[in-house]
């Protein structure tokens, strides 16, 4: 497990998801601090790793990524058990508001370089 807040470059992405089923690195990013941790084999442990750095719960949200597809728009795939959320009105494994979309979106091209 890795907590990314300045750079990490898509290689380094490329050689992580070679461990993984289909080529991903799973990733969970706090919106409020720009930061995410990557590549451990659940969401959960990355969400709770944020949370004893001092995160907050409703700022953490689980990603995908598949840096093979890095050129193409959904090479970000919204999808974990994490983000499961009823009291926060996000009811799927998605992320239902297109504005903490956009945000992840913005902190993820941010934070990894070609």
């Amino acid at each position: 497990m890795q907590k990314i807040n300045k750079n990490i470059s898509v290689e380094i992405l490329k050689q992580m998801s070679e461990k993984m089923f289909n080529q991903l690195v799973k990733a969970v990013v706090d919106i409020e601090k720009e930061v995410m941790v990557v590549d451990a084999d659940l969401h959960a442990d990355q969400e709770e790793y944020l949370l004893e750095e001092g995160s907050e719960q409703k700022n953490l949200w689980g990603i995908n990524l598949y840096p093979y597809n890095f050129l193409e728009e959904d090479w970000i795939e919204f999808d974990s058990m994490t983000n499961v959320r009823p009291s926060m009105n996000n009811k799927t494994r998605g992320i239902e508001n297109e504005e903490v979309r956009k945000k992840v979106i913005k902190i993820v091209n941010k934070l990894v370089t070609k």
